[in-house]
């Protein structure tokens, strides 16, 4: 089963670069290779910041409905 990781960036195309190619040495260094299955374009860095908060606190089958547009 593969992991589910949240984050925050403002270059979603490079840091999926960065953690595949391993220069990111944190959680994902030994569980390559990774993949984006869900972005939001939020306006606010602060409400960027709440949301991955929020997310971080879920089960994991709150993270697969987001992942699978079921936002209800």
């Amino acid at each position: 089963m593969a992991s589910i990781i949240t984050g925050v960036t403002n270059d979603p195309e490079r840091r999926l670069i960065e953690h595949n190619e391993g220069i990111t040495k944190g959680y994902t260094h030994s569980r390559r290779s990774v993949k984006l299955v869900f972005c939001s374009d939020e306006a606010e860095i602060m409400d960027t910041i709440s949301f991955e908060k929020q997310v971080k606190g879920w089960h994991r089958e709150n993270k697969e409905a987001l992942i699978n547009g079921d936002y209800d």
